[in-house]
């Protein structure tokens, strides 16, 4: 089956990333995407777009080049509390909200702690998504994670840019092999997420799809196959019921 989404990806605004909005679009249409995320840094990361950004997005046509965009932000967890560098005035201009750990703007404690924050995230009724949990930026108790995730049906992701070797994040890879493994045993879906920083990445998940067949993952549970039902999963409204 081939991928038909990709909700993780940054634009130039992110500070390092190197592809337009159109740029990134126009990949996603070449690459026969449905569905594509545009999901810049929050402003704590260095570089990172200031929040009014954020307030603006709603000049973005969500249509361009027959791919449906949904336009949102790559939040922060920002310590073991669970806290995010938005709030809720800005969440709800958001298409999309993804929230991940990341080492330029967290601060861990033990195993326990961080999975206590990371769970504090995925209760947060905002978030779509946990970006990149599997990439060892912070220790997880994998299996508490899948099922909150579950309960909350908010989607764990398969980061593909955190398996590439040139990221040296040796755990990434058992690490996400680890997550797939607990998402079959609870019947828990996931999504790949490209993690894209330039249009040329966009739905590039050769890191991802050989850990799908190595766990045995079926093809039901990967939301990136089935975009109306991811949609339905996360409630993102379509584009006739936001009229």
């Amino acid at each position: 089956m081939s991928p038909l989404l990709d909700l993780h990806t940054h634009t130039v605004a992110s500070g390092h990333a190197y592809s337009t909005v159109q740029e990134m679009a126009h990949a996603a249409a070449e690459r026969g995407l449905q569905i594509l995320g545009i999901t810049d840094h929050a402003p704590s990361i260095p570089g990172a777009p200031d929040s009014i950004y954020f307030r603006n997005l709603h000049v973005v046509p969500r249509m361009m080049y027959g791919v449906r965009l949904l336009m949102g932000v790559e939040l922060n967890i920002l310590d073991t509390t669970g806290r995010l560098d938005l709030d809720e005035h800005h969440y709800s201009m958001l298409d999309l909200r993804i929230a991940g750990i990341h080492s330029l703007c967290w601060q861990g404690g033990t195993r326990e702690q961080n999975t206590e924050g990371m769970l504090t995230a995925i209760n947060n009724p905002w978030v779509h998504i946990i970006s990149h949990p599997g990439d060892g930026t912070a220790e997880m108790l994998f299996e508490p994670i899948v099922q909150a995730a579950r309960d909350t049906c908010t989607l764990l992701e398969i980061n593909a840019s955190s398996m590439k070797p040139c990221r040296h994040k040796d755990v990434a890879r058992p690490n996400n092999l680890e997550i797939l493994h607990l998402c079959r045993k609870y019947d828990v879906p996931v999504i790949l997420g490209s993690d894209a920083h330039i249009s040329f990445s966009v739905a590039d998940y050769d890191y991802a799809l050989p850990l799908l067949e190595e766990a045995d993952f079926p093809d039901e549970l990967v939301m990136n196959y089935w975009p109306q039902l991811c949609m339905d999963y996360l409630h993102i409204p379509t584009q006739e019921q936001e009229k």
